[in-house]
């Protein structure tokens, strides 16, 4: 069970962190994923940070989003700053311990966040 927090509606150029709070045991077991929305498109991924693997971020958004884990508190966290218009999407965090030839299954998903980037 995964319940992100931390949307909202900031100015350009402003900062957020979202949080993925996870309930369950293993958690440092967990592949974990960000994920956005943007209106109108598909859902794509943001940023990865599989358990026995370097972070993997897309390369639009490198440089300002950091994706991060704290497997003692079963929380992940997806650091946003230098926000942009495009940015505005409902975020996503998924966990899976399944990775099939490389490519994860994302199993669990959380109900997502809503950010909002305007002036």
């Amino acid at each position: 069970h995964l319940v992100e927090s931390g949307g909202g509606l900031v100015q350009p150029g402003g900062s957020l962190t979202l949080s993925c709070s996870a309930s369950g045991s293993d958690f440092g077991l967990y592949h974990l994923g960000w994920f956005r929305q943007r209106p109108g498109m598909q859902r794509e991924q943001v940023a990865l940070l599989l358990y026995d693997d370097p972070i993997n971020t897309r390369e639009s958004v490198k440089g300002r989003f950091t994706i991060s884990r704290d497997n003692r508190k079963n929380m992940a966290n997806l650091q946003i700053k230098d926000l942009k218009p495009e940015d505005t999407a409902v975020y996503f965090c998924s966990a899976s311990r399944i990775r099939i030839d490389g490519i994860v299954e994302w199993r669990f998903w959380g109900q997502g966040t809503q950010v909002s980037v305007s002036a």
